[in-house]
């Protein structure tokens, strides 16, 4: 079992195992296994059973890579996964792949990409749980949530099989005399994409649906610690017959999002992740001249009323607070009470009590292990510091453990009582279990504080009063609001709308928006005068429509 479990593949390795010495080659590559410098990088992506390949032209290909991501499940530690780093020549056959399929694709009738879409959805409703599993063992998060990232990327793709009514261009007759205008959305080309690692299926599918549909091609970069759903993404493109070199996946880390970025047959970035990374590409993407939209980091708000629903809003809090180990750029990782409202904090402690900390995979678990130990650590100690620069930890989940998973990445739910502006922990996206309390007297100082904020990418209030929520959404300056709902991500007939520091491009996600972000208007004035008409008069100068 040990030896199926590893995955070694003793032909390969040259060895002839027999009953008698499979205990001893066992306990040997184990050994080699923990020690990765014993081995070289080609021969341990062969000693395991999954290794990540790319999918260049409508092929699953070996990557030559010279370098290895490895991916561990976040609660076992065990390795799950290898990960390519792209060669520049794969890459570049990605891309050779996409511009020969451009030519041809982009004559594809619109309905016809259309039904793909029907198929790509059906195809990906049937997998749901295949997906979520992908997700769960490799990045950590409840099958709970991660059917709900399926989900979520899901709707994007059936909202794709109406593209053909939202591509419509204009038309205006007799603009003057004889002459009519009328405007085309045509696609760019080649686009790329560039997802994150805390929604392994929605952000993907956020981004090269809509982009074919539209009539581009696509390479699809996914996270280098999340491989394994964007491997099952491009299988169910394969098995629905979509074109050859449409969508292409490579995998990789920093030397593949230059290659995005600097490659000349590449019109437009989509990015999803920190802000660091996309500030990057924001810049280098666009100095060469791509359009880029780049959905960055976040400190969502939720402003609570005296008057609200207090049951309804503090399981709000809660959930928006720790689900999905509160990696996610949507979270609730502040709260701001108001007024009176401040005397529900102990109940909102004791609700996050409740939670149950355990491996995704499990059964009735509400919060599983951070991605990687790197993430544990920084989390870990931005609590350690609040506490350090005055904070009160009312909940403390830094010490959490989980017995039957000693080794797995958990933080458990942690509330930081009395923040203030200037903390660490309300200057920098925790991404972790942690949720920040801090106090106002009126709601005007409420808004003050989430204005100030350098982040928009959503808030939320909660309270009774229509009269409170008009003014709240007048005057907060968060992209997208939520009332009396804490994560207001809006569905794909609308776009996903965050602003201030986290977005960079002018163009949104989804929606109309992202239309308008994979295609461009092409505009022509026409005119046809009757046979009877004289020809125009011989003029240099500007004409003039009459």
């Amino acid at each position: 079992d040990v030896y199926k479990r590893q995955g070694i593949n003793a032909e390969y390795m040259g060895i002839n195992i027999n009953n008698q010495i499979q205990n001893q080659y066992n306990m040997l590559s184990a050994h080699l296994i923990k020690r990765n410098k014993s081995l070289s990088s080609a021969m341990r992506a062969r000693c395991f059973s999954e290794v990540t390949k790319n999918f260049i032209n409508g092929e699953f290909r070996e990557s030559k890579a010279q370098r290895w991501f490895e991916i561990y499940n976040p609660a076992t530690q065990e390795l799950v996964n290898k990960v390519p780093q792209t060669t520049k020549e794969e890459f570049d056959e990605a891309v050779h792949a996409a511009s020969e399929a451009f030519k041809t694709w982009r004559e594809v009738p619109a309905p016809v990409r259309q039904r793909y879409m029907f198929d790509y959805q059906r195809a990906i409703r049937d997998n749901t749980d295949r997906l979520a599993e992908a997700i769960t063992r490799e990045q950590g998060k409840t099958l709970a949530d991660a059917r709900g990232d399926v989900i979520r990327g899901l709707e994007v793709v059936e909202h794709c099989t109406s593209t053909a009514t939202n591509i419509l261009g204009q038309t205006l007759e007799n603009v003057s005399k004889h002459i009519d205008t009328y405007s085309f959305r045509v696609p760019l080309g080649v686009c790329a994409g560039i997802a994150p690692f805390n929604f392994p299926v929605m952000i993907p599918l956020w981004m090269f649906p809509l982009a074919i549909s539209c009539g581009n091609t696509y390479i699809m970069k996914p996270s280098e610690k999340v491989a394994g759903a964007a491997n099952i993404l491009a299988q169910l493109i394969q098995d629905i017959g979509i074109p050859k070199g449409v969508v292409n996946f490579v995998h990789g880390g920093h030397d593949t999002v230059n290659n995005i970025c600097f490659n000349p047959h590449i019109k437009a970035i989509s990015f999803v992740g920190s802000n660091q990374a996309g500030e990057y590409i924001y810049e280098k993407g666009s100095i060469n001249g791509k359009r880029v939209q780049s959905n960055m980091g976040a400190k969502n708000h939720g402003v609570i009323m005296p008057d609200a629903d207090k049951e309804d809003t503090l399981n709000a809090l809660v959930g928006a607070a720790f689900g999905a180990t509160g990696q996610r750029c949507m979270a609730l990782p502040v709260a701001i009470f108001v007024g009176e409202a401040r005397q529900w904090v102990p109940e909102l402690v004791a609700k996050a009590k409740t939670l149950k900390l355990n491996a995704g995979h499990e059964n009735h678990v509400d919060v599983g292990p951070l991605i990687t130990k790197d993430l544990k650590k920084r989390v870990v100690g931005i609590i350690s510091r609040a506490e350090s620069e005055g904070a009160r930890l009312l909940l403390d989940g830094r010490n959490a453990t989980v017995e039957q998973y000693p080794n797995g990445n958990f933080v458990g739910p942690t509330i930081i009582d009395n923040v203030t502006v200037d903390m660490e922990c309300y200057k920098e996206e925790i991404f972790g279990p942690a949720l920040c309390i801090m106090y106002a007297e009126h709601l005007d100082d409420a808004i003050q504080i989430v204005n100030n904020n350098p982040w928009g990418n959503g808030t939320a209030i909660f309270t009774r009063s229509g009269g409170v929520a008009r003014k709240y959404q007048h005057e907060v300056e968060a992209g997208q609001i939520g009332i009396n709902l804490p994560i207001p991500v809006p569905l794909p007939m609308f776009a996903f709308t965050g602003n201030k520091n986290s977005i960079r491009g002018d163009i949104n996600f989804y929606g109309k928006s992202g239309v308008q972000f994979f295609t461009q208007l092409k505009t022509i004035t026409s005119r046809w005068k009757p046979e009877t008409e004289e020809s125009l008069k011989l003029s240099t100068s500007m004409p003039i429509m009459k």
